[in-house]
């Protein structure tokens, strides 16, 4: 071969590769390689540290990348959900269908018996923070309204309905080796998260119910149980029920419990999870808890956890987002230096982190509380429980809310700051799963009540227990650790803010008003979470 010959074979070639980072990449183990989240986690369990570490030790290569690499070739857009409403015999079924990936993906999750009472809750919540960390996958949302579920059960069993044990049974500790899955499906179209608005109509039938009309936003429509809110015959209080998708041996034949799916939603994100419009035509509905007290059944338990659930979510998004934005910043050469070696990159870099830290170590200490006080879900702003004991529930019920509406938001912030470190191969959805998990933040913020409405919540919340609770307490008592100067500030604002016309008509005052209280909520629950920090950096 000639010389000419060779030059025409060589010209143009590139020979750049991604492979050194790809390598590192695919080894990262999320729980070994994550320093401080190995810190928090000695902080928090004490005495059964050494036990827990071991087995998150065995449970993380699995999801950093088994389970990784199946999110990934679940999120491809060509096999997202999509319905089948009729077989070929012309009997409506309703069959969700869905990739082999995520039935194996679901199997192996809800396997590891989360809920199970076999398990310590600190090993549930470590390993639920890493499970995030795929996205949602078709597996998460899930994954914590089964959580909802069970808590439901638990709190209110029922020896008259038995059917209700053997469903605790079956999403708790699973049967045969197999974990049923649970939905929460409470908005309406006239409603989303104004549930006194229902129109659902549940008729007495037996022992148990039967429903009639349309829910218009149901995540997790594949789901085996479902926790359902509705109006009895006759009453304007909404109550709450638990609701087969199948009645028993109807499951095979793909026939379900008295309600057609009319349609899956086309979302910004959680694309991979199946939520549907289902109109109900008589399906059987088993009540749980007071029949008078359905909103605070629903809100105080299964929602409290889902939004409980959301931030620890946002832990595990930002945590992944910081590991790989620096992996890739200490790879990728531009102009002669690394990407990390830029000072404008190295403070991205460096805020990405710190919020991670922040919000990993605000999600711990959040559930830390939530573990120490006894049955702490729905206990309701008027609970007579012992005064200190009262006060501590409230923390926890507006901590849950503040973390909710601040972790999801400054989560969208930092998974976008995150992408633009990968410049334009950020928004390559085969080049990183960082696009996809931005997209389920967003869609995070929304659900469980969207920030306006939350923030409208808190301020109404600590308005009506002023006369038990005054705010200079609550901050006293939230930001404990803090130098007083700070606790004093906080509290100066919160009683002005207290009363200031934050939920008055609008005018340029109330605007105003609104607008200090939100960046009060945002800068109280970051100190919170920086206490947090300061805490398991000791």
């Amino acid at each position: 071969m000639n010389i000419a010959s060779q030059v025409t074979e060589t010209k143009g070639e590139n020979t750049y590769s991604f492979d050194e980072f790809l390598a590192k990449r695919d080894r990262l183990d999320w729980y070994k390689n994550e320093p401080f989240l190995q810190k928090a986690v000695k902080k928090f369990t004490g005495s059964q540290y050494e036990q827990i570490h071991e087995k998150i030790l065995s449970f993380s290569p699995i999801v950093s990348a088994k389970w990784n690499q199946l999110a990934e070739r679940i999120a491809r857009p060509e096999v997202r959900p999509y319905m089948l409403h009729f077989d070929a015999f012309n009997h409506r079924i309703d069959r969700i269908v869905r990739p082999m990936e995520v039935h194996q993906l679901e199997g192996e999750v809800f396997g590891e018996g989360l809920f199970s009472s076999k398990m310590a809750p600190w090993e549930s919540f470590v390993k639920r923070m890493l499970t995030h960390q795929i996205g949602e996958g078709g597996v998460t949302c899930p994954l914590t309204c089964t959580h909802g579920l069970i808590a439901l059960l638990d709190q209110f069993p029922n020896d008259e309905i038995p059917e209700l044990y053997d469903i605790l049974q079956h999403t708790k500790e699973g049967i045969d080796g197999e974990f049923a899955i649970g939905a929460q499906f409470m908005s309406e179209i006239q409603g989303g998260s104004d549930l006194p608005a229902n129109l659902l109509e549940a008729v007495p039938y037996e022992k148990a119910f039967r429903l009639y009309g349309n829910k218009f936003f149901c995540s997790a429509a594949h789901a085996d149980y479902s926790v359902v809110t509705a109006k009895i015959s006759g009453t304007n209080k909404v109550s709450t029920f638990i609701v087969p998708a199948w009645l028993p041996g109807d499951k095979e034949k793909e026939k379900r419990n008295g309600y057609q799916i009319n349609r899956i939603k086309w979302k910004l994100g959680t694309a991979e999870l199946p939520t549907a419009e289902i109109q109900y035509n008589g399906a059987l509905a088993y009540p749980i808890g007071p029949k008078d007290k359905g909103i605070a059944v629903a809100v105080g338990i299964v929602l409290t956890l889902s939004r409980l659930e959301i931030g620890i979510a946002c832990s595990g998004f930002m945590l992944r987002a910081a590991r790989e934005a620096r992996l890739y910043s200490d790879f990728r050469t531009v102009f002669g230096k690394k990407v990390s070696e830029y000072p404008l990159a190295a403070s991205k870099l460096k805020r990405i982190q710190n919020a991670a830290e922040r919000t990993t170590a605000g999600a711990f200490k959040i559930y830390d509380l939530f573990l120490r006080l006894e049955k702490p879900l729905n206990p309701g702003i008027k609970s007579e429980q012992p005064l200190e004991v009262r006060k501590q529930l409230f923390n926890l019920r507006e901590l849950v809310l503040l973390q909710k509406i601040c972790a999801t938001n400054e989560g969208a912030e930092i998974l976008r700051e995150a992408i633009s470190m990968f410049a334009g191969h950020g928004v390559m959805e085969e080049f990183s799963s960082l696009p996809r998990i931005f997209r389920d933040v967003v869609v995070n913020e929304q659900w469980e009540g969207p920030r306006n409405l939350l923030l409208t919540q808190i301020y109404r919340d600590l308005q009506r227990v002023a006369d038990w609770y005054s705010p200079v307490e609550f901050v006293s008592s939230v930001l404990g650790g803090s130098p007083q100067e700070q606790i004093k500030q906080f509290s100066e604002q919160l009683e002005d803010l207290l009363q200031r016309p934050v939920l008055g008509e609008v005018n340029e005052a109330s605007i105003e008003a609104a607008a200090e209280w939100d960046a009060f909520c945002d800068s109280f629950f970051k100190t919170y979470q920086q206490i947090a920090v300061a805490e398991i950096n000791q």
